[in-house]
């Protein structure tokens, strides 16, 4: 047997769920984010993500050490001393990369990232967003390195990764999660809409309605869930006999947009059936086609590969995909904790199954 001397390396402690939970608990009261009484169970049980079981060990432990005390029915009231921070973990930083600011954000998204600074914070993490749109050239590796040298984070949260970016986040193995899809090859964790099941589903569902001829509108560059999407419909309608399929790539703005529906509807045999990515550029697209004297859905059919709020407004109805927001900020904050407290995240491809909400635009 070998015998321990005083430079023994000692065992790491592998912490419980349970005393993760008291950690974060203590340093929601100590910061301030709690005061005078806890929320209830069920509340404190969807901001943590975790079991009621395992809250209920945490709060008793919290109440035996003084922290809480229970009054009425099950409330916990914060005592008035102050609660001295563990030592066994110091506040960790996690920080949040974007290209734009909140408000050039999609609603959708904007919610998610306030939900999620929210449900961290709560949780003990120090939130911090970087907006930074030098990081997303199309040759970023320098002013990547500078960044992130000088903005240190246990962990990270990445949106709007174009395959240059990600390919650098992969070669430097730093902790991040990608919010969208990697692109092949990379290894980077990574949770979005699973694209290539819902433009699949989209293409199956546009040939049963008798489309042969459709079109897939894209934002140009190199976005995972784009290439995804594409690789989904070309799947779905090889199967297929007779169908054509055209991809355009635009530059985001509206006159790029509505030359290439131009330039589609001047075609022989123009398309029947449009697919499009981001649901700002569907009202574009409806727009623009009935500006020209298309009818939808009698003479063209429009289908939205995202959602947004704004969609359930128009007339006729947009047929679309959708995902919940709060669904995809409970996935997110899952993975930045488990990124952030481990330096892994189990799941490396979190894909969340949008569900098809009909329209009367097919």
């Amino acid at each position: 047997m070998q015998k321990t001397t005083l430079n023994t390396p000692k065992v790491p402690k592998r912490l419980s769920l349970s005393a993760l939970t008291i950690e974060s608990l203590r340093e929601g009261i100590e910061s301030g984010h709690w005061q005078d009484q806890l929320p209830g169970e069920r509340e404190l049980c969807e901001t943590l993500q975790i079991s009621r079981r395992t809250l209920r060990l945490a709060l008793d432990e919290l109440q035996r050490q003084g922290v809480l005390e229970v009054v009425g029915k099950q409330r916990r009231r914060i005592m008035g001393q102050s609660v001295t921070p563990l030592k066994f973990n110091a506040m960790k930083v996690i920080g949040v990369l974007t290209p734009i600011s909140f408000l050039s954000m999609p609603s959708p998204i904007s919610y998610v990232m306030d939900t999620l600074r929210s449900r961290l914070t709560a949780s003990g993490y120090e939130v911090q967003f970087h907006i930074h749109a030098a990081c997303y050239s199309s040759s970023p590796a320098r002013v990547l390195a500078k960044f992130f040298a000088d903005h240190p984070a246990t962990a990270w949260l990445v949106l709007s990764a174009q395959v240059p970016m990600q390919r650098w986040l992969d070669s430097q193995r730093l902790p991040c999660l990608i919010l969208g899809s990697s692109a092949l090859g990379i290894t980077l964790p990574s949770v979005d809409t699973d694209f290539h099941a819902s433009c699949h589903h989209a293409g199956s569902l546009l040939w049963r309605k008798g489309h042969r001829r459709i079109a897939l509108l894209l934002p140009k560059g190199m976005y995972g869930g784009d290439i995804a999407s594409e690789k989904g419909l070309r799947e779905a309608l090889k199967t297929m006999p007779g169908t054509h399929l055209r991809v355009l790539r635009h530059d985001t703005t509206t006159a790029s947009l509505c030359a290439l529906l131009d330039d589609t509807l001047r075609a022989a045999e123009p398309p029947t059936a449009y697919i499009v990515a981001r649901a700002a550029h569907v009202l574009t697209v409806m727009m623009h086609l009935m500006r020209r004297g298309k009818r939808i859905p009698q003479d063209v059919s429009v289908l939205s590969r995202d959602n947004d709020p704004i969609l359930e407004a128009t007339s006729p109805s947009v047929a679309r995909y959708s995902i919940q927001p709060k669904q995809l900020a409970t996935r997110i904050a899952q993975a930045l904790r488990q990124l952030a407290d481990s330096g892994t995240i189990e799941n490396q491809n979190i894909r969340l199954m949008p569900e098809y909400l009909a329209g009367d635009s097919i």
